[in-house]
This record gives structure tokens, sequence and C-alpha cells, in this order.
């Protein structure tokens, strides 16, 4: 199979496409036949060696990329009798290994794996599993309740977009902060208000989205819940604040409950452009530039 693989630290042109053996299923795993892969920024942190060496071994040989995958299970383990094979579905990819999602075949746990949302192609499906579990799980650790003020940044983005489609789904008054030309498009994914600035403690709540830090900390008032995509920035605890930092799992019944949540029409995947697995790089090289409004993805 074609796979996208890096064998040093650097900018996109580091990636190739390499021919590599089909990955067999483990104990626990099924294979997926992809059709769609989304970049998010882990995959240009780690392809730019910001996360270092951790846990890659003295010597980097090959690694491949994506975390978001959507495709149909082409082959199962023993003992793993479900989703069968020819379903749809729909996974987040972890861990630190030599073939991810960018690639024809990936082999994922069984238990990271849903059933893909059917009123969507594939290729927004893969735009998903990151976005949605970041969000759901950020609005879980804020823990606000409905009515409350929510500040969300980044609102324009993949993780922020489908967090403001949550909090308002929750019942909270969604305040989703972007570029001023982003106003009409975050009230049309549910945003009660946009804003571009922000002016003193006035909310209940903040899922700091963008990673801006202590502008935004400042913004949320006393005994409020701050939380960010950011744990290098994890403000000190005052004022009453609760604050923690969010990061995605692989979690497959929780991704089923996204993915029907799709299919009821209250989250909205957006993929911005799509590219071919050889063109990589380009897509890489385009998402660095920033702006991209929904995802960019990978077609094999």
């Amino acid at each position: 199979m074609r796979a996208v693989v890096f064998r040093t630290f650097g900018g996109p042109e580091v990636l190739e496409v390499a021919e590599t053996p089909l990955p067999e299923p483990g104990a626990g795993q099924i294979r997926i036949k992809v059709a769609a892969a989304a970049l998010n920024p882990a995959d240009l942190s780690l392809r730019a060696g910001r996360f270092g060496s951790r846990g890659l071994g003295t010597d980097l040989e090959r690694l491949g990329l994506g975390l978001d995958v959507a495709g149909v299970v082409d082959g199962l383990a023993d003992g793993i009798s479900s989703p069968e094979v020819g379903t749809a579905v729909i996974a987040m990819v972890a861990g630190v290994r030599e073939f991810k999602a960018y690639a024809e075949y990936v082999v994922v746990d069984a238990a990271a794996v849903a059933v893909a949302p059917g009123s969507v192609d594939l290729v927004h499906a893969a735009t998903l599993p990151v976005g949605a579990l970041t969000a759901d799980e950020a609005l879980t650790l804020v823990a606000a309740q409905p009515g409350d003020r929510i500040l969300i940044t980044g609102a324009a983005g993949g993780v922020g977009g489908y967090a403001v489609q949550l909090a308002r789904h929750a019942g909270l008054h969604v305040v989703a902060h972007s570029h001023p030309g982003d106003a009409a498009l975050l009230r049309e994914l549910g945003a009660h208000e946009a804003v571009s600035d922000l002016d003193g403690p006035t909310f209940d709540a903040a899922f700091d989205a963008a990673g801006l830090g202590d502008a935004v900390f400042a913004s949320v008032r006393d005994n409020g819940a701050y939380v960010t995509t950011r744990p290098d920035l994890l403000p000190d605890t005052q004022r009453g604040v609760r604050v923690s930092a969010v990061q995605a799992a692989p979690d497959g019944p929780r991704l089923a409950q996204l993915a029907a949540l799709v299919d009821q029409g209250v989250l909205t995947p957006r993929v911005a452009m799509t590219y071919p697995l050889a063109e990589a790089a380009k897509a890489h090289a385009h998402f660095a530039e920033g702006g991209v409004r929904g995802r960019l993805v990978l077609v094999p």
C-alpha cells in the first residue's frame, strides 16, 4: 500500500509517499480501507519536531501521520465481530506508529471505532473524530449550566466550530471569538454573539480553543471555568477560576454519540479542500498558512 511518511523532522518537504506492507490487525484491532484522512494541527507539530523525539526512539527511521480517519472496515482480528467488514466507519488513530491515517489502509483499536454518520460523505465524516471529541471533552471539563455565558475562541476552526455547536445544543449562551470576517459563519454555526475583542470578566466559562492564554483567562468571572487546548499555557489558579487543559483520546462510544448528532443536524462537518495522498506536503503548506475555514482532507 501507499502511505505518507517522514524520516526527519522539518517542513512539509520532508513528507514522502512510500510503498509499504499492508498492515495486519492485531489483537482487538480492525483494518480500515481509508477513504479520507483530515489534517490536524498536531500532525504539523509532530512533523516539525515540536514534540521532540519523546517516544520515537533514537532512530526516527520513518513515521506516519494522521489522527482522523474515515473509511470502510476491511479486516478484523480474531474475536472481533463488529463493526462488520464493509461497514463505513470513523476513528481517531492514537499513538506513535510507522503508519497512520495518511495511507491507503490503517489498523486501529476496535474500541476507537464508530459507525460513520450516514447523512454526510466519508470526506466530511473524516473531520469529526479529533475535532468533535476535543470539543466535547472541553465542554465536559467546563461543566457549564444551561444559560451560562461561554466564550469560545478559535470558533471558526475545526475544534472551535464543533464547540460552538455543542455548546448551543447544551443550552449555553455562546459567544464566539474569531476574526471580524467570520461573524456570519459563527452565527450560522449557532453562536448567539460573534466578537473579535475581549473586554472584562463577563463570561461564566471559556474554552480557549485558539490557545490565546491570559486575555481569555482574564475574561472569565471569579469562580468560573477556563479550559485550553494548550497545556503549556495553562494559567495558575486564581480568583477561584477552575483551570484545565483538554486533550482528545480515542473513544468509540463517545464518537458514536457525536456521529448521531451529525445525523440529527446538530453538528456540521466542514471541508475546506481535498488533496490526493501524493500532495500531502502541499496540504501541510496550505494549512500552515492559516486562515483555513474547515478541514483540509487527504483522499487516497
